[in-house]
């Protein structure tokens, strides 16, 4: 389950501004906009076959994502 973790995809405020794309604690990309970010991300975590999940300013998890092993896939 770690390792899984691990693979995820993590969109977060950026304490300098704007907002990042992060896997395993490196930075994959920087957005000005947490959408930009969120649209960015969908398609890192697609691309992986894995989850997005998406941060607060406060840090909390909001939503996440699933583009991996999910028995309930999103639709669309």
């Amino acid at each position: 389950m770690a390792d899984q973790r691990k693979r995820n995809i993590h969109t977060t405020p950026n304490p300098d501004g704007g907002w990042d794309n992060q896997r395993g604690g490196e930075k994959l990309s920087h957005h000005s906009t947490k959408e930009e970010a969120e649209r960015a991300g969908k398609q890192e975590a697609k691309n992986a076959h894995t989850e997005l999940k998406i941060h607060n300013k406060d840090g909390k998890i909001s939503d996440s994502v699933s583009y991996g092993n999910d028995p309930y896939p999103p639709k669309g």
